[in-house]
């Protein structure tokens, strides 16, 4: 299997026909007891993982499920030829169709739902349906191609959701953090973080970055709601 989630080929090549070097597969470090929903399990708790196609999103929400995660995998075929763009995923051989699925267990009570979107741009119309009613998403990207992030960042700065940006590292990184950054025009508010969308503790760190951040906008909106409440009281009572 291949560093963004999908059954390479025995020799991967690139463009011009030499072998393609790709990481060794990380082991999988999930849990083999897959545990079931608990029935008092009532409040639920949505994340988006979005990007562009091949940088991990499958691979992602797989390694940190609990469960064996839903997927809408599908095998690339001819006819996708001048739709998609594979260029820069060499050797991946299925794509995701629709989206995937993952839960974890945050206590008897609570459960968070991952989605991962699908990357293909032919599929992007799913993603406003996919955004509706989430907490806040992750957007993986993978720093080769850039330019695929954009869309994604778009989209969740138009539909107002909260969102952190994650460099899945297919190798050793040619650029800096801040360097991303500059070169995605993020807002300095927005963590960037790096990750190994293989490993389930790197993918665990790149969620309670998320979940840091949402409580850090909370609590600013909440002090700006009251800092807001009390000038009109102070307004109000002055002569």
């Amino acid at each position: 299997m291949d560093s963004n989630g999908s059954e390479a080929p025995d020799t991967a090549t690139t463009p011009d026909g030499a072998p393609s070097p790709s990481p060794e597969a990380a082991p999988d470090t999930r849990p083999a007891h897959r545990t079931p929903l608990r029935r008092t399990a009532d409040n639920a708790f949505k994340i988006v993982v979005v990007g562009g196609f091949g940088v991990g999103k499958t691979t992602l929400v797989g390694s940190v499920s609990e469960i064996r995660p839903l997927n809408t995998e599908e095998t690339m075929t001819k006819a996708g030829e001048g739709i998609d763009d594979p260029s820069g995923a060499w050797g991946k051989r299925s794509t995701t169709v629709a989206f995937d699925f993952g839960r974890i267990t945050l206590s008897a009570s609570q459960v968070l739902y991952l989605f991962g979107a699908p990357g293909q741009e032919r599929f992007w119309f799913l993603w406003d349906r996919l955004f509706s009613g989430a907490l806040g998403a992750v957007v993986l990207v993978d720093t080769r191609r850039l330019a695929d992030s954009w869309y994604a960042i778009d989209r969740l700065e138009h539909h107002g959701t909260p969102f952190i940006v994650a460099r899945n590292n297919f190798g050793e990184p040619t650029h800096t953090l801040e360097q991303v950054r500059e070169a995605l025009d993020l807002p300095p508010e927005v963590p960037l973080v790096d990750c190994d969308a293989r490993d389930r503790e790197s993918g665990k760190r790149v969620l309670i970055e998320l979940v840091r951040h949402l409580a850090a906008r909370a609590e600013a909106e909440a002090a700006g709601t009251l800092v807001a409440a009390t000038a009109t009281v102070y307004e109000e009572s002055t002569p």
